[in-house]
């Protein structure tokens, strides 16, 4: 038996569950389970990874110098205060690394993304949770939560999974009410597919702070979660601390071409955009008339709320749509356990999963 002992806190890790992608003897699976793009990547991006094959022996630019530039053009931002990722998952996780350790507490929503705690876990810090009001990140639960040993304060704005929102209004009265020595998270995962007015991303906050970063990624609107890239937008100091704590090479050169030319393609970019306003609120509303809850989704999920009665649980609903090769996502593991999380997948997967599910509410 081995005597190697791990560091505390890393046993008591759940390890991260994707959404699944077989079931076993289906002829045809629609997956639905990862709120991932509709229409697969970019076609600009895929042709950017066929031209940078065969120069994979060659190291990535370790500093996404050309990739960082093309974002600071687009979002009129500074460059020098991006760093890039593989995913924003790895900066979420450079964060808690960089910010809190033993001792430290690491704040977010009660339903709040679950890498935030797995994170703070792995850095031997300890997770702390704020009840939400309606499904929404509460600012003044969140206030009240802050202890002295709070050291970060993640919001994801969307949220992962309940789709709501904070407006521009309560993010800033959430970082006037937290001290200086707190950083505040902005994970902007979902940002690109939000119409609503009063919203902001957090471009803005991190400009006029030295305590905020925004986290964004290219997994959702542009349909890369497979090359995993990521980015932040912080202050100087920060990002100079995610450059000394990442690795020299954390960003692949396919991802890095990928990114490139995604951010060049505004057809592809709008065509998901468009699809994702009228099927999200078609879905919300086809699951409304069979008597199930939804919330207000400002991403690319809906997700829906199913009776206590013992009879057509959400338990029971997915498994019914998985007999029927659609895979969705339980959300027991974010305490929303009467609740299933669908993706906006094509007109066909958004109708079919549609048509199931009436099937099992009518049985």
């Amino acid at each position: 038996m081995s005597v190697l002992t791990p560091r505390p806190g890393i046993m008591d890790i759940q390890p991260y569950k994707g959404g699944e992608s077989k079931i076993k003897d289906a002829s045809r699976i629609i997956k639905l389970s990862s709120n991932e793009g509709p229409f697969g990547p970019a076609p600009s991006a895929i042709e950017a990874i066929k031209n940078a094959s065969v120069l994979q022996h060659r190291y990535p630019d370790g500093n996404a110098l050309a990739l960082r530039t093309k974002l600071a053009q687009k979002h009129n931002i500074n460059a020098d205060r991006i760093v890039c990722g593989s995913g924003s998952d790895e900066i979420i996780s450079l964060l808690c690394y960089s910010y809190a350790g033993p001792g430290d507490e690491v704040l977010y929503s009660d339903h709040g993304f679950l890498m935030y705690p797995i994170a703070a876990k792995a850095a031997g810090a300890t997770p702390v949770t704020a009840m939400e009001t309606d499904l929404t990140t509460d600012v003044d639960a969140l206030l009240a939560a802050v202890s002295d040993k709070t050291k970060i304060v993640f919001v994801a704005n969307p949220n992962n999974p309940t789709g709501t929102y904070l407006p521009k209004s309560e993010m800033n009265r959430l970082h006037q009410g937290l001290r200086d020595d707190i950083l505040l998270v902005i994970d902007a995962a979902y940002a690109e597919f939000v119409t609503v007015d009063d919203y902001e991303a957090g471009i803005e906050l991190v400009d006029r702070s030295e305590n905020v970063i925004m986290t964004r990624t290219f997994s959702k609107m542009y349909g890369l979660g497979g090359v995993r890239l990521g980015w932040s937008y912080a202050s100087v100091e920060i990002a100079d601390v995610l450059n000394r704590a990442r690795g020299p090479f954390n960003v692949t050169a396919l991802a890095l071409v990928a990114g490139e030319a995604a951010l060049d393609d505004e057809m592809f970019v709008a065509k998901t955009h468009k699809h994702n306003i009228h099927w999200l609120r078609w879905v919300e509303a086809e699951c409304q008339k069979m008597g199930l809850k939804t919330t207000i989704s400002h991403a690319n999920f809906a997700l829906v709320r199913f009776p206590h009665d013992g009879v057509k649980t959400s338990s029971k609903a997915d498994a019914y749509l998985r007999s029927k090769g659609i895979i969705v996502r339980a959300m027991a593991s974010y305490g929303l356990g009467d609740c299933l999380r669908i993706t906006i997948g094509t007109e066909e997967e958004n109708q079919l999963c549609m048509t199931v599910l009436q099937e099992f509410m009518s049985k």
